[in-house]
């Protein structure tokens, strides 16, 4: 299902909700592990799983940038600063599984706005399968998924 992207106070903000049939710990520990984070998002390797903690951003040429963990509560939030944004995993437990919520919040919709909302949302499907124990061909979803934000992100703006 598509994020729901909505103008905000201070920019913009997109939600993205899941219903997996896994618990939470299990959903979890994607998110934070660094033998399972790269499954999904292999740019991505926690240094200190705290509030106040980092996240590091592999670059891809030898450098990392810094994220900070702005938010943490164990099996339930995980929100960190993405350069000017911030990204917010929330995660709720239901009667058969948990939801699984990723806010975004925008400051500024740029032409990269929708590459990175399709990223997410590819990221969200490869978390479901690998916990399904299924693969997904990441390239052809993100070009599927990046024309629809890109109408999504027009519809926004004109508001």
């Amino acid at each position: 299902m598509i994020a729901n992207i909505e103008k905000a106070e201070n920019g913009y903000t997109a939600t993205y909700e899941r219903h997996l049939t896994h618990s939470v710990e299990e959903v979890w520990s994607y998110l934070t592990d660094n033998e399972k984070l790269p499954k999904w998002f292999s740019e991505l390797r926690i240094d200190e799983l705290r509030k106040g903690g980092v996240i590091k951003f592999d670059m891809g040429d030898g450098t990392f940038d810094e994220l900070s963990i702005l938010d943490l509560k164990i099996n339930s939030v995980l929100e960190f600063s993405w350069w000017v944004d911030t990204v917010r995993f929330e995660l709720t437990e239901v009667s058969n599984g948990c939801i699984l919520r990723l806010i975004e919040k925008i400051n500024t919709i740029t032409d990269h706005t929708p590459r990175d909302l399709a990223g997410w949302h590819v990221c969200l499907d490869v978390i479901e399968a690998l916990l399904d124990g299924r693969t997904i061909e990441r390239k052809e979803e993100w070009k599927i998924w990046y024309e629809r934000y890109v109408k999504e992100i027009a519809k926004v703006t004109k508001q």
